[in-house]
């Protein structure tokens, strides 16, 4: 993902933020997830800080409206 990103949800789970990743590559749009979780081993500050998921900036609008189905 070369160009800038941009947050189209944030999640309480990296779970719940996957089954969303999954729905925007079946779109076709590339989709990215970022949390601040020690690399896993803090789990419990996805629920505190959220689990992001990110896309292109120029695919943002698209991927709201597949996130909205």
């Amino acid at each position: 993902m070369e160009s800038a990103l941009s947050v189209v949800e944030v999640y309480n789970s990296d779970i719940e933020a996957e089954l969303a990743r999954g729905r925007l590559e079946n779109a076709g749009i590339d989709a990215m997830i970022s949390s601040d979780d020690s690399g896993g081993a803090l789990p419990q500050f996805q629920a505190i800080r959220g689990v992001k998921l990110r896309v292109r900036k120029e695919d943002l609008e698209r991927a709201k409206a597949v996130l909205a189905e």
